[in-house]
């Protein structure tokens, strides 16, 4: 799968319209940790808690945290962490084997209420940010993932940081795969493929992931009000301080609230 399932396309308690991505988590439910991509959490973890800087206790926001994968890993840590998911499935998940310091919600990152409550907020594997731009996007916005980015600074203090993956426009297109259909105008691609159930029943779906360049996220941090501080390239389970190249599926932006 080229964008991954993502991470779901979490945010704080709403009632907006709902969201593709909720019945791709109802059918895939606990079979979601299975597929290898979730396999880095630890990995990617040691990464962000040491360029993030995050203190000890520090209060980070997990948007789009399907599962709960690195809310409950950041939270056995001794970070508090609130996890926010569209899909109930994976809220109730997450839940459900969540450790103490780690409580989550379920609703719509496009509603998020935050305001200057989290030292520091993660968006991961296409959760939340990425997964706007498919058939639930809103029309009347111009940039639904500028709309959620600007909700998750909001939610950030001032001083605080946030990190960011977001899936390569330039891989995507250099790989692009017999089943992917990418729009160059929206700079979505929509790929049909196969995804399985816990019992391992199989059902065909779409899953639109939008994708991005450096230069994309640089402006888009800027008029949210977010000072960018590094972008590098990245795969799942192996993040590192690499120079954006053509040769990783993700880059990760890291960036601070400037007001």
């Amino acid at each position: 799968m080229s964008g991954g399932t993502g991470e779901g396309a979490g945010g704080n308690a709403g009632t907006g319209p709902g969201h593709w991505f909720e019945d791709v988590a109802d059918h895939l439910g606990e079979a979601y940790l299975r597929y290898s991509f979730t396999y880095g959490t630890v990995q990617e973890v040691d990464f962000l808690v040491e360029v993030l800087g995050l203190d000890e206790g520090a209060r980070i926001l997990d948007v789009g945290c399907g599962p709960g994968r690195h809310a409950h890993e950041l939270a056995r840590r001794g970070f508090e962490v609130v996890g926010v998911d569209v899909a109930r499935t994976f809220v109730d998940l997450a839940v459900a084997a969540a450790p103490p310091g780690a409580t989550f919600v379920c609703g719509d990152a496009r509603e998020m209420a935050y305001e200057a409550e989290f030292d520091a907020a993660i968006s991961l594997c296409q959760g939340a940010f990425g997964l706007a731009g498919g058939p639930a996007a809103d029309p009347s916005l111009l940039d639904p993932d500028e709309a959620i980015l600007g909700r998750i600074a909001a939610a950030v203090r001032p001083g605080g940081r946030l990190a960011l993956s977001a899936f390569s426009a330039y891989f995507q297109v250099r790989f692009l795969g017999e089943l992917d259909d990418f729009d160059v105008d929206s700079g979505v691609n929509r790929e049909r493929t196969e995804i399985r159930d816990p019992a391992g029943t199989v059902r065909e779906t779409d899953l639109w992931t939008s994708c991005f360049t450096p230069r994309e996220l640089r402006l888009l941090a800027d008029r949210v009000g977010l000072t960018v501080d590094a972008i590098w390239s990245v795969t799942q389970g192996d993040y590192g301080r690499r120079p954006p190249d053509l040769e990783h599926p993700e880059f990760l932006l890291l960036a601070t609230r400037s007001k």
